[in-house]
């Protein structure tokens, strides 16, 4: 095939139009791009490969024709709509939390689970942002010495929640600044100047939503439901690329030098670790990155196998964007269209 028909259903939002952006960038092989969004944005406009694009409403008919569909415009579109787009020959590919956990249906980060990818029925799942960063680098050191037990703490930008934050964030900050307060709009509190310990909602047991999803997503990702995961998931005042600290527990002693090696040789991981020159990975200079950047990696003395690890990535682009656009290549590479 010379070229597949894209859509991108959630156009015009900040993954959406990260979505557009790598797919250039990737020079992938798009005959015809559909630019999908809810009615209030229909009309709009999207620049693609230098040309002014007209965002459509998405609806069944939309799909009709299209190879490969982009989906990021939240749980409720995605159940409406990707079986609709399925139904008329097109592989989904799902940024929203609506399928990770059906097991029928793929949770792929290429870096580490391509295989799953084969098995695929016509919807494929992005996963979460924080939890994409944190396997691509759990993965090449669970190769080596299987990781027992995860304790990850996220700091997370206002970018994951969408355009509406990121003003939010610059909004409260000069209002801070000025002397006024600040009224919350986007977030329960106020974000500018603040942490929030709170993303997404909270159940019972005492946990959010988003800590169940990094829990249970690496598990089925890294294919291993022995691991054991426990996550505290924080929304900082940081514009773009979410930061995690992660401790490890592994069944093999891995060094810190010897980690440092697998890790400067896995797929998509640079890795950042030179304290001593105040070399280490920081959300402030990473955003328009494609890669999982990884530093402070140090041996945790409390056990006898034990690491610590500080991981960044921009949450649009490989929390995102450019996992879906990945995932899209090698269902190319490998004629899985």
């Amino acid at each position: 095939m010379n070229g597949y028909n894209v859509a991108v259903v959630g156009a015009t939002g900040a993954v959406g139009r990260t979505m557009l952006r790598i797919l250039e960038e990737q020079s992938f092989p798009v005959k015809r791009i559909l630019p999908l969004a809810s009615s209030r944005s229909e009309g709009q406009t999207v620049e693609f490969m230098g040309c002014t694009v007209r965002v459509e409403e998405a609806k069944p008919s939309s799909f009709e024709g299209v190879d490969i569909a982009l989906f990021s415009a939240g749980k409720d579109v995605s159940l409406t709509l990707s079986p609709e787009a399925v139904k008329r020959g097109a592989v989904v590919i799902d940024n929203s939390n609506a399928f990770r956990m059906d097991p029928d249906v793929p949770l792929v980060v290429p870096e580490v689970n391509p295989q799953d990818l084969h098995k695929h029925r016509g919807i494929i799942a992005n996963p979460n942002c924080s939890t994409i960063q944190m396997v691509v680098v759990l993965k090449p050191i669970h190769d080596r010495a299987r990781v027992k037990r995860v304790v990850v703490s996220t700091y997370q930008a206002v970018s994951g929640t969408g355009l509406e934050a990121i003003e939010e964030l610059k909004l409260q900050s000069r209002q801070v600044l000025e002397g006024q307060k600040p009224e919350p709009s986007v977030y329960p509190h106020q974000i500018a100047f603040n942490l929030l310990p709170h993303i997404d909602v909270f159940d019972d047991t005492g946990y959010t939503m988003e800590e169940w999803k990094m829990i249970r997503e690496t598990k089925k990702i890294m294919g291993d439901e022995n691991i054991a995961v426990t996550a505290t998931t924080v929304r900082v005042p940081v514009l773009n690329c979410h930061s995690e600290s992660v401790n490890i527990e592994t069944y093999e002693k891995v060094t810190p030098e010897e980690a440092r090696r697998i890790l400067a040789g896995a797929p998509g991981v640079v890795v950042m670790d030179d304290p001593a020159n105040k070399v280490y990975p920081m959300p402030a200079y990473l955003s328009g990155k494609n890669e999982v950047f990884v530093g402070r990696i140090r041996e945790d003395f409390t056990v006898p196998c034990g690491l610590n690890l500080w991981i960044v990535a921009d949450n649009l682009r490989k929390g995102a964007a450019y996992n879906a656009v990945q995932i899209a290549e090698y269902l190319v590479k490998n004629n899985l269209v």
